[in-house]
């Protein structure tokens, strides 16, 4: 398995960018790295959190989330690095 993977990968789960405003989700795997893996898991993003996206840019980016209370703002390439079970 792969170093920069923690939690549970399964076929059936989407990336998080790929969620609609509104779709909650549960986060199943980090596929990021460094600095920006350690910024989101100190943002509470690890897996089992339950993150509802809240909003997106009108260009698509930046992608509003709840996290834990929390509305936080993603680039859509760090989004899509994070895998998520609908």
């Amino acid at each position: 398995m792969d170093k920069g993977l923690i939690g549970m990968a399964n076929s059936a789960n989407i990336s998080l960018s790929a969620l609609r405003d509104g779709q909650r989700a549960r986060v199943a795997a980090l596929h990021l790295s460094g600095g920006m893996r350690r910024r989101v898991q100190d943002l509470g993003l690890v897996p089992g959190t339950r993150v509802t996206c809240v909003r997106r840019a009108l260009s698509g980016d930046p992608i509003a989330y709840r996290i834990r209370g929390a509305v936080v703002a993603l680039r859509k390439c760090d989004a899509a690095q994070i895998e998520v079970q609908p």
